[in-house]
């Protein structure tokens, strides 16, 4: 977090907070009231700013405000950094060291539980994922194991992939998407409590 924002939250404490304004789309942008926010200093300021509270819900602390941020559907955006599928980041910025679990849901979309916490690997990423999907003894996979895996219709079998990172090879289960915020425990509507002030 800057030092410019905990300054600012020690010296004005019991600001309001900020519901329903900020919210990340499925692709890591950031909308303010449902429009994209483009500025490459104010994403990179938000980016260096996140972080969740005691009760999973995730916000972008704006000096001495919080402003909680409506999630599409995980609270990072993963996608590979450089050419090559070896380097994973979030949407963020922030590097990720460990992949510890992966699921595909019922749309075919990715998530990874990670050092940084549950992010949904960007959809225009994925095929560069592909190369990181192996068979339990670790070997490359054939396209029609990795089709199986991706077919909506069969998604009540087991996948049959291992998803390799960085010296991590985790099983690819199986998840709904709906469940993804139950699971890792998340919020991703943040509303106030009853008679709480807000902005």
């Amino acid at each position: 977090m800057d030092e410019a924002v905990i300054k600012a939250m020690a010296k004005w404490p019991n600001v309001p907070n900020v519901y329903g304004w900020l919210s990340l789309d499925r692709r890591g942008s950031w909308l303010i009231k449902g429009d994209r926010i483009s500025n490459p200093g104010v994403v990179a300021f938000i980016g260096r700013n996140y972080s969740s509270d005691e009760r999973g819900r995730w916000f972008f602390q704006n000096g001495p405000q919080r402003v909680f941020v409506t999630l599409e559907y995980a609270p990072f955006v993963i996608t590979t950094a450089g050419t090559g599928a070896a380097s994973l980041v979030t949407h963020t910025g922030r590097a990720i060291e460990r992949v510890t679990g992966a699921w595909l849901d019922e749309t075919g979309s990715l998530l990874l539980r990670s050092s940084c916490g549950p992010g949904l690997v960007n959809d225009r990423d994925l095929a560069r994922f592909m190369t990181l999907f192996t068979d339990v003894h670790g070997k490359p996979i054939g396209d029609a194991t990795l089709a199986r895996a991706f077919d909506t219709e069969a998604r009540r079998h087991a996948t049959g992939l291992h998803f390799h990172h960085a010296g991590d090879r985790v099983p690819v289960g199986r998840i709904h998407a709906a469940e993804a915020s139950l699971k890792f425990g998340f919020d991703p509507n943040p509303r106030p409590k009853e008679g709480e002030p807000e902005c």
